[in-house]
C-alpha cells in the first residue's frame, strides 16, 4: 500500500510533520469551502465583478492629451503644435551632439557603477546646477546659503518644493499667475498648498497685465507663496521687463512674500543663460529667501531623462543646513532617491569648459531657430492680410505663443486644417518649420476670416 510522503512517523523531522499536518488541514476543506474561501475575497479571479467597475474614464491630459488625437489622424499634413519639445527644421526630435559626447564619456568610464545616489541626488550635479541658476559668483552661494537636491525635473522639483512648504512654511496658500501652466495647480494642491491666482495676461493687448499683478500680489496675505515664471512665461511667453521685475522684487519683500521660482527654460528664451536667470538673480541679491526649480528638459533635451534640482536660498548657512535634512524626509517616501544617468550627463557638460562652451553654441541655435519661427509666422499673417495684430508673435518669447485664438477656433482649425493644439489657443513655435509656417497661416487667416 502506498503512503503519503508527508505522513507522520517517528523518524520524521519537526519540518516533516509541520507540512503533514498542514497537508491534512488543507485537505479536510470540501470542494465548497474552498470555493466559498476564494469568492469571499473581494480581490479574487473567477467570474465576480471588478472592484473598480465603478470608475470612469478619466480625460486625456490637456496638454499630452493632444499629442494623443494627433497620432491617430491619418492625414499627411497634421500639424502638432501642442507639447513643448524643441523639434529641428526637419520636424525631427533633437538629440544635442554635446549630450551624446557626454554620454559616450560615462560609457567609457569603466569605474562608474549604477549604486543608489543619496537622498538628495548626485552632489556634483547639485552644486553646479546652483551655480547655473544662480550665478557662480553668488553671494549665496559663497556663503554656504543654499541647499539643492536633485529631483525628478520641474515637475518633481516643484511639488518636492511645494510639500516642503507645506509642512514648514507658516502660510499655506501659493499665488500662481493666471493663466499659468496647467500642471501648476494640481501640483501645488496635492502638496498640500491652497492655491489661488494672481492676474498675469492682459487678452486685450495680449500682453502683460502689470497694474492688475501689482494690485493682486499687493492684496495678498503678508507671507504668502507666490510662483513666478522666471523666463519665457508658459503659455503666455509674456515676461515682465527688468523694471518691472524690480517693481515685483520690492513689493513682494515689504510684504514678506515668499518667490517660487519655477526656471524651465534657462537660456532656451533669450539663447543667453545668463539674461534668463537674471530675474532670479535680482532676487537672491537682496538677501532673501526663495525656492528655484529647474528644468533640463528643454535647455539640454533630456526631456526623458527628468533631470531637475529644486534650490532653497535662505538667510544662513545653519538654516540651510536644517532646510536640506528637511527636504530628505520629504524626498524618501517619495521617490527614496533620483536617477544617477540624465544627472551625470549635466554634471559632465557643465563641469567640461569645451563641452560647456558647445553646449551654449547649441542652445542658443535653439533659441535662434525658435525666434525666427516666430517672425516667419508674424511675416506670413502679415503677407496674408490676416485680421487683427499679430505682433504679439514675435514680442512674446520662449517656446510658446499665446495666439489669442478661442476653443472654437482652435477646433476648426484641427477638423479642417490637422492642426492640433491645446484649446487655450497656445502654440509651441518648436513644433514650427519653414515648410509648415505656410500651411499655419492660412488656417489662422481662414478661421479668423469666418465666423467661428
Amino acid at each position: 500500500m502506498k503512503t503519503n510522503q508527508f505522513s507522520s512517523s517517528s523518524s520524521s523531522s519537526p519540518s516533516d510533520r509541520r507540512i503533514g499536518a498542514l497537508l491534512r488541514h488543507l485537505t479536510a476543506e470540501t470542494d465548497a469551502d474552498r470555493v466559498s474561501s476564494v469568492f469571499a475575497s473581494p480581490t479574487s479571479g473567477g467570474t465576480g465583478g471588478s472592484v473598480f467597475a465603478h470608475l470612469v474614464q478619466a480625460p486625456e491630459d490637456p496638454i499630452l492629451g493632444v499629442t494623443v488625437a494627433y497620432n491617430k489622424d491619418p492625414s499627411p499634413i497634421k500639424l502638432n503644435l501642442g507639447v513643448g519639445a524643441y523639434r529641428t527644421e526637419e520636424g525631427k526630435p533633437l538629440v544635442l551632439n554635446v549630450v551624446r559626447k557626454a554620454e559616450q564619456q560615462l560609457v567609457n568610464d569603466r569605474s562608474r557603477i549604477k549604486e543608489y545616489l543619496p537622498i538628495v541626488g548626485l552632489g556634483e550635479f547639485n552644486k553646479l546646477s546652483a551655480k547655473l541658476i544662480l550665478g557662480a559668483d553668488s553671494p549665496a552661494i559663497r556663503e554656504n546659503r543654499v541647499t539643492t537636491v536633485e529631483c525628478l525635473s520641474g515637475t518633481g522639483s516643484l511639488r518636492v518644493g511645494g510639500e516642503f512648504l507645506a509642512r514648514h512654511y507658516h502660510q499655506k496658500t501659493i499665488y500662481i499667475p493666471q493663466p499659468t501652466w496647467g500642471n501648476h495647480p494640481k501640483i501645488f494642491t496635492l502638496a498640500g498648498l491652497s492655491v489661488k491666482t494672481y492676474r498675469y495676461y492682459d487678452p486685450s493687448t495680449r500682453g502683460l497685465n502689470f497694474q492688475g499683478l501689482l494690485e493682486d500680489l499687493g492684496a495678498a496675505p503678508q507671507g504668502s507663496i507666490v510662483l513666478l515664471h522666471a523666463c519665457a512665461h508658459n503659455p503666455t511667453g509674456v515676461d515682465p521687463t527688468l523694471e518691472q521685475w524690480e517693481q515685483i522684487r520690492k513689493l513682494m519683500r515689504s510684504k514678506g512674500l515668499m518667490p517660487f521660482f519655477d526656471s524651465a527654460y534657462q537660456g532656451f528664451a533669450s539663447g543667453s543663460l545668463d539674461t534668463d536667470a537674471k530675474p532670479i538673480r535680482m532676487f537672491v541679491a537682496d538677501g532673501g529667501e526663495l525656492l528655484v526649480a529647474q528644468s533640463y528638459a528643454k535647455n539640454m533635451g533630456l526631456y526623458g531623462e527628468r533631470v531637475g534640482a529644486l534650490s532653497i536660498v535662505c538667510k544662513a548657512a545653519d538654516v540651510a543646513g536644517r532646510v536640506e535634512s528637511q527636504l530628505k524626509l520629504v524626498i524618501r517616501p517619495m521617490y527614496s532617491n533620483p536617477p544617477i544617468h540624465g544627472a551625470s550627463i549635466v554634471a559632465v557638460i557643465l563641469r567640461d569648459r569645451n563641452l560647456f562652451n558647445e553646449w551654449t553654441l547649441e542652445l542658443k541655435a535653439m533659441a535662434d531657430r525658435i525666434i525666427s519661427m516666430r517672425k516667419q509666422l508674424f511675416e506670413a499673417l502679415r503677407s496674408r492680410g490676416t485680421p487683427g495684430d499679430w505682433t504679439h508673435i514675435i514680442k512674446q518669447i520662449g517656446m510658446f505663443t499665446f495666439t489669442g485664438l478661442n476653443p472654437a477656433q482652435v477646433a476648426f482649425m484641427t477638423k479642417e486644417y490637422h492642426i492640433y493644439m491645446t484649446s487655450d489657443g497656445r502654440i509651441s513655435m518648436a513644433g514650427l518649420s519653414s515648410k509648415t509656417v505656410p500651411h499655419l497661416a492660412d488656417a489662422i487667416h481662414a478661421v479668423v476670416t469666418k465666423a467661428v
